[in-house]
């Protein structure tokens, strides 16, 4: 079985109405459920929402010195939100999961292939 990196992308102004608190909750429940089904299936490995890339650190090599700076490595109007690691035995049951997750989340999914691992 092959591993997959499903991430959720936010996208900076993208115009959407507020959320009431009853469709916060909803959602919540949507993203929940699916959860619970990506885990019964045998399929989640490991999953997670970030904070808002305002609170990103970029740590580098200048000149031989470690620099940090606060905010996100690259600018631009879409950012990583969070993310599932999942497994499934080839891309067309990723690009399932991809579908449903999408459909919960509300968000673009991209899916990605991890690299195997060398011996």
């Amino acid at each position: 079985m092959s591993q997959y990196l499903l991430s959720v992308h936010s996208v900076e102004g993208e115009a959407r109405e507020p959320m009431t608190d009853e469709e916060m909750q909803q959602s919540w429940k949507q993203v929940q459920a699916l959860n619970e089904e990506i885990k019964s299936a045998g399929a989640w490995v490991f999953g997670g929402a970030l904070h808002d890339p305002d609170t990103a650190t970029v740590v580098r090599i200048s000149e031989g010195e470690v620099l940090t700076t606060d905010g996100p490595f690259a600018e631009s109007k879409e950012h990583l939100g969070g993310f599932y690691i999942i497994e499934a035995d080839n891309l067309d049951a990723a690009l399932a999961w991809a579908s449903k997750t999408t459909a919960a989340v509300r968000k673009p999914i991209e899916v990605r292939p991890f690299r195997a691992a060398e011996s």
